[in-house]
């Protein structure tokens, strides 16, 4: 699937300025991808093609929304403009000519796309199209396209058109999202929910699921549970993935060489793609998180891996208003990829650590070369030596750089600080470890605490937290002085209507699990220390301004503590399939019924159901739920103990940056235990789902707006 210097970013990012440089191979594009730089996430740039006058080819790049989505996620301005892209727009704002220049398009081939594509070539707004299609075009699209160019007479103005397979976004090195929307979870659960609207749904996930394969470049064996949307996804895929293979005599996977495991037990060198469906477990949809990337992600509400921070304009007059700042996290971010996730208290001695480290650079250069500091660098200094001037030039864009990344990752920093003090997420987040033990009598005095926090949203993620863990039994007038309690602190309980009739679900579903390993509680202020002296050690811009001046009264009453190692219940299935040997039986008989199909099988895996056919009343009383479609495959004993090294992990409606980071640390921790063994591979685990989606959207975008339905 993947070797171990290439993540499925890396894969894209190759795609996109393959893309980028008129579908011409990159030269020696291998060698680019295994430099030693790529160990930060820095994809280093081969060369762009040139005219016959020596020059870079300079073009237009026009897309629509997903692929304006696709390509922000892991290029920026600087990027473009290094492969020849002078412009960027979007297919559907007005664009003015530029008759001299070549356009790449880069869309999903949809037939109003179509219709503007071909608008452009009749107005003769560029000079030569290059066309990619996000995915696959359908062949009555493809011809339609044809006679529309034939009667426009424009056939001459195109000099390009692939399918490209890249319609999902990639934010972190192994997780993606197919952009499908915060309504996915909604529409798969909904009684008003149309056929149509899941027939839709359904094969734009199918399709985003192949381009990822094929962007990966393996075939997968695929497992997913008996009935519902996941098991309807997965026979569709085995089947388009087979039709593939069976009608294409130079395939997309031709080159791959595949092997099969025999044994039971041991790893195949194939994948295993896992698709469940969200309600296998919801909690991790709502918990609070300690780690940087997830708390980013819930208090700032990242999206696109842009971070927006609003900030006093002036914090000694705060009636000037605030002002509103982005910040981009890109793949050459060095801090972010080594913190992303990383216990919160962690990435502060990391602040600390890297602001001396950069202080002791900067110190060394200006002590060698006489200047006071490096902006004196930039001006004549009779008393520097050439050499020593030589070599601190030739350091000064780094440590620039360096300390661009250490100043945003401080401003970040300062607003989660804030965050978690005005919500005192780190209380509902110690509560959240250890939330089986809580009982209801706690539960209620936790509600009915006016001081806990501001935001009433964190109570009631909470509560459904609790209420879907505990064994306890909840009678109806426990659940009145619930939402009562729940209604005074401000909170909308209207999600409760539908949390009570998935709960049963849920409690099959989820599988508990003890730390694998107690984590130290720290004493006092140590975890922080580094933020303490961060306004010590800052630049003069941080150590004189307002943000040092507030930084330790900011951290004052954060409690300081690490999370223990905890498997949450999608890393359990997956290790239940991936390393069934070592797997718990717990685990094991969740997955033991766990359907079995492999496109490469010379066995065909029966009649495809229609989409519509699956929506019917679930065993589970959940209204509108997607039924089972039937017996389906079953696996045989050796295929139920196939191990493997490298997974791809589904979640259809909605995924979760706690799954992510808790997937990555099952992979890490387990791959570091058995690297022991002689030739021991790397466990490997790409996550993805419909949309990663954060807790106030699932909860008040469509866990309410199903509660609404069921009233």
């Amino acid at each position: 699937m993947v070797t171990q210097s290439q993540s499925l970013r890396d894969r894209q990012v190759a795609s996109l300025e393959k893309i980028l440089n008129l579908n011409h191979a990159s030269p020696e594009p291998s060698a680019a991808h295994h430099d030693p730089l790529a160990a930060n996430g820095l994809i280093p740039k081969a060369t762009p093609i040139l005219n016959s006058d020596g020059d870079p080819i300079w073009k237009v790049l026009v897309f629509d929304n997903l692929g304006r989505d696709v390509i922000s996620s892991v290029l920026r301005v600087n990027d473009l403009r290094g492969w020849g892209v002078t412009i960027h727009l979007n297919l559907n704002s007005a664009r003015h000519p530029i008759p001299d220049v070549p356009v790449l398009y880069l869309v999903e081939p949809t037939a109003a796309n179509l219709t503007l594509i071909n608008q452009d070539l009749s107005k003769n707004l560029y000079s030569e199209a290059y066309i990619n299609f996000l995915s696959s075009i359908p062949r009555p699209l493809m011809e339609d396209f044809a006679a529309q160019i034939a009667e426009a007479g424009t056939a001459e103005s195109i000099s390009q058109v692939y399918d490209q397979y890249l319609n999902f976004i990639v934010a972190e090195p192994d997780l993606f999202s197919l952009g499908l929307g915060k309504e996915t979870y909604w529409a798969l659960n909904s009684a008003n929910a149309k056929d149509e609207e899941i027939d839709i749904l359904v094969d734009r996930t199918v399709s985003g699921l192949f381009s990822v394969v094929v962007t990966l470049g393996v075939i997968p064996i695929i497992r997913c549970p008996r009935g519902g949307a996941a098991e309807m996804i997965a026979a569709k895929l085995d089947r388009k993935l087979r039709d593939h293979i069976l009608n294409s005599k130079d395939n997309l996977f031709s080159s791959q060489g595949q092997r099969t495991a025999q044994t039971p037990g041991t790893p195949t060198s194939r994948p295993v793609l896992v698709i469940v469906d969200r309600n296998v477990d919801l909690i991790p949809m709502l918990s609070h998180s300690w780690t940087y990337q997830s708390l980013v992600h819930d208090v700032l509400k990242m999206h696109l891996n842009r971070i927006t921070i609003e900030t006093p304009t002036d914090e000694e007059n705060p009636s000037k208003g605030r002002t509103k700042k982005a910040y981009d996290l890109t793949s050459k971010d060095f801090f972010w990829s080594r913190n992303a996730g990383v216990p919160f208290p962690q990435v502060a001695e990391d602040i600390d650590t890297e602001l001396t480290k950069y202080k002791d650079d900067a110190n060394e250069i200006t002590q060698k070369t006489g200047a006071s500091s490096l902006e004196d660098l930039q001006t004549d200094n009779p008393n520097t030596s050439a050499q020593h001037l030589k070599a601190a030039i030739t350091l000064l864009p780094e440590l620039r750089e360096r300390k661009a990344i250490l100043d945003m990752h401080m401003n970040i920093a300062t607003a989660l600080l804030k965050g978690i003090k005005d919500r005192q997420l780190d209380n509902f987040f110690q509560i959240e470890e250890n939330i089986t033990k809580q009982t209801r009598i706690q539960m209620l005095e936790l509600l009915n605490d006016a001081s806990k926090g501001n935001e009433p949203l964190d109570k009631l993620r909470l509560f459904i937290i609790w209420f879907l863990s505990t064994e306890q039994e909840v009678s109806r007038g426990d659940m009145e002085r619930f939402e009562e309690a729940l209604t005074k602190a401000g909170a909308d309980i209207t999600a409760l209507t539908y949390v009570k009739k998935v709960r049963e679900v849920t409690r099959m579903t989820m599988m508990t699990s003890a730390p694998t390993q107690p984590a130290p509680q720290s004493t006092g202020g140590e975890l922080f220390k580094g933020f303490s002296s961060i306004s010590n050690r800052l630049t003069d811009r941080f150590a004189s301004g307002a943000l040092g001046a507030n930084f330790e009264n900011l951290i004052s009453g954060v409690k300081n503590f690490l999370p223990v190692n905890k498997d949450i219940t999608i890393t359990k299935i997956v290790e239940s399939l991936m390393d069934p040997t070592t797997a718990s039986s717990s685990a094991i008989a969740k997955t033991e019924d766990y359907l079995y199909f492999d496109p490469r099988s010379a066995n065909a895996r029966g009649t495809m159901p229609a989409s519509s056919q699956a929506k019917q009343p679930h065993s589970s009383g959940i209204p509108g739920a997607l039924g089972s479609l039937g017996p389906g495959t079953g696996a045989s004993f050796g295929q139920r103990r196939q191990g493997f090294n490298e997974a791809i992990v589904f979640t259809v409606g909605g995924g979760s940056m706690d799954e992510y980071g808790n997937l990555q640390d099952w992979a890490k921790r387990t791959s570091a235990a058995s690297g022991a063994a002689a030739g021991a591979s790397r466990r490997r685990v790409v996550y993805g789902s419909t949309e990663i989606v954060n807790a106030e959207d699932f909860l008040v975008g469509e866990l309410a707006r199903l509660g609404r339905e069921d009233k």
